[in-house]
C-alpha cells in the first residue's frame, strides 16, 4: 500500500508540480481546496479531491479524517493562524511542511542562512493583514508557529523558496521576460544587468517539499533556490538559448530610464540589493537542483503553449523604445 499525501492547494503552480512529484514517488495524493480553479488531475489515477475551505476548522478536520495522510504539504498558508490550526489538526502525521518564503528574512545578508539570518518581526496587526507589504512578516510568523509546533512534538517543518519560476506560473513574472526575448531583438534591462534576485525552479521546490516531509528535522527551516544563481542578464541569455535565438541586452541607467518616465523597479525581477539564499542545508538531505538549461527549456516550452505574456508587469514597449532612442544618440 502506498503512502498517502494531502496537498492543501494543489491545482495551481507549486501545488500542481508538488502533486506530480508525489505521484512520481509512489504516493496516493489527495488535493484539498475550495475547487475555485480547474483541477488538472480530475481524471488522474492516484489523485483524489476533497473540497473545503482551509480556514474552516471543520473542513480541515474532515479532510484529515477522510484521508488519514502520512504527510501534508501546505501550499496556501498565508497567515500565521493557518499554520497554527494546521499543525494542531495534523499533529500526528509523519511530516507537515509549510511553504514559507525567502521574504521571511529580516536582514539583507549575502547569502541568507536559515540558522543565523534574522527573521522579520510580525505584529498582531500584520498577522491578519492581507496586503503585500506584510507578506514576509506573516510568513516569518508562520515559521515561528512551526517551531512552536515542533516543541510540542509535531513533525512540522518549513521550506523557504526564493522567487519561483517554471511551467504554469500564474504570476507571469518570468513570462514578461520570456515574451520580450521571443518578440524583440533588443531587450532593455535596468542597470548593468548584474543584479541578482535568487530564483528557484518550481520542480525543485516540489522535490524539496517531498524530501523535507520525508527526512527533515521538526522545527527546522530549509531554503530552496537554484544551486547556481544567475544575474538578470544571464537569465536572459538562458532564455535566448532555450528559444534558439539571439538578442542584444541593452543596459539602461537611471538617467536613460527617467527619460521615458521609468525607473529600475518598473522592471519585474529587478532588485537593487542581491537576494541570495544558502541552500546547503537542503542539499544535505539529498536534494539536487535541475540544470538551468533544462529548467529554462521546460519553462520556455510551456510558456509558448500558454497565453501568458506578462503584460501586467510590462513597463510599456513604447517606453523602452524611447529609452533605446536615448541610448542610440549617446
Amino acid at each position: 500500500m502506498s503512502d498517502t499525501a494531502l496537498v492543501i492547494g494543489g491545482t495551481r503552480f507549486v501545488g500542481r508540480h508538488t502533486v506530480e512529484e508525489l505521484l512520481d514517488h509512489g504516493y496516493h495524493v489527495t488535493i484539498f481546496n475550495r475547487g475555485n480553479h480547474d483541477n488538472p488531475f480530475a481524471d488522474r489515477e492516484g489523485v483524489d479531491h476533497v473540497e473545503g475551505d482551509r480556514r474552516d476548522d471543520t473542513d480541515l478536520k474532515a479532510a484529515k479524517l477522510s484521508v488519514e495522510p502520512d504527510i501534508v504539504i501546505d501550499c496556501v498558508a498565508y497567515y500565521p493562524a493557518d499554520v497554527a490550526i494546521a499543525t494542531d489538526v495534523f499533529a500526528d502525521v509523519d511530516g507537515y511542511v509549510y511553504i514559507s518564503s525567502g521574504d521571511a528574512y529580516g536582514a539583507e545578508e549575502i547569502p541568507k542562512r536559515e540558522g543565523s539570518t534574522p527573521m522579520r518581526p510580525c505584529s498582531e496587526e500584520q498577522a491578519v493583514d492581507d496586503s503585500g507589504e506584510t507578506y514576509g512578516n506573516r510568513k516569518a510568523e508562520g515559521d515561528r508557529e512551526i517551531v512552536a509546533a515542533a516543541e510540542d512534538g509535531v513533525n512540522a517543518m518549513s521550506v523557504r523558496p526564493c522567487i519561483i519560476y517554471g511551467p504554469y506560473d500564474y504570476t507571469e513574472r518570468l513570462d514578461y521576460w520570456l515574451d520580450r526575448v521571443d518578440s524583440h531583438d533588443r531587450v532593455v534591462v535596468p542597470g548593468d544587468g548584474q543584479n541578482i534576485w535568487h530564483r528557484a525552479y518550481v520542480e525543485d521546490v516540489a522535490s524539496a517539499l517531498r524530501i523535507v516531509a520525508e527526512d527533515g528535522e521538526p522545527g527546522e527551516f530549509y531554503n530552496v533556490g537554484d544551486r547556481r544563481a544567475v544575474t538578470l542578464e544571464e537569465m536572459l541569455e538562458l532564455i535566448a538559448d532555450a528559444m534558439d535565438t539571439e538578442i542584444e541586452v541593452v543596459h539602461a541607467g537611471e538617467r536613460e530610464l527617467a527619460a521615458a518616465g521609468l525607473e529600475p523597479a518598473d522592471f519585474v525581477l529587478y532588485r537593487d540589493y542581491p537576494h541570495l539564499l544558502a541552500t546547503e542545508k537542503l542539499a544535505d538531505l539529498g536534494w539536487e537542483s535541475t540544470p538551468l538549461s533544462d529548467a529554462m527549456a521546460r519553462t520556455v516550452a510551456e510558456h509558448r503553449d500558454s497565453d501568458r505574456d506578462g503584460s501586467e508587469h510590462d513597463p510599456g514597449r513604447e517606453n523602452e523604445e524611447a529609452v533605446l532612442d536615448v541610448l542610440d544618440t549617446l
